[in-house]
């Protein structure tokens, strides 16, 4: 004769598995507390450059479209990047995992150098937008001559 045994924890122990495997995609997603892992400052993610006449700025803006952002210098030296990431349209059926939200979002950022509003150039190109924040002249790299005797 097969017997089995009763195992009244096995949904407890289930959950808790569920649980933890939760928790680990929650650290993973908005920080760990590993200190070698550190999460991103926030979204979008970006880069900041420079050479002797320009700033740089690429933002990872996948799947976004030039009118859903606005993009703000004020006071010379901060920008603003604003924008809506809209939920994906999919196809009707069951959802196993959605992780790809729709939000608001702003990342302000204070640049290095006062730059000029009047000049700034953007471009959105395969979901990466990269501004070019032209350096005021006061803040751009003076060659001094310097004379012999």
């Amino acid at each position: 004769m097969f017997s089995t045994r009763w195992q009244p924890l096995n949904d407890v122990w289930s959950e808790m598995g569920r649980l933890y495997d939760e928790m680990n995609r929650l650290f993973d997603r908005y920080g760990h507390a590993d200190p070698r892992r550190r999460p991103a400052p926030g979204y979008p993610a970006l880069d900041l450059t420079q050479d002797e006449n320009n700033l740089y700025v690429e933002a990872e803006l996948p799947g976004m479209e030039l009118p859903d952002l606005e993009i703000l210098v004020t006071g010379n030296d901060q920008l603003s990047i604003k924008g809506t990431r809209k939920q994906p349209d999919g196809e009707a059926g069951v959802w196993h995992r959605r992780e790809r939200t729709a939000a608001e979002f702003t990342r302000m950022i204070t640049l290095p150098q006062p730059v000029d509003p009047d000049k700034v150039e953007a471009s959105l190109k395969a979901g990466v937008l990269t501004i070019k924040l032209p350096k005021r002249e006061e803040a751009r790299p003076k060659k001094i001559t310097v004379k012999a005797d």
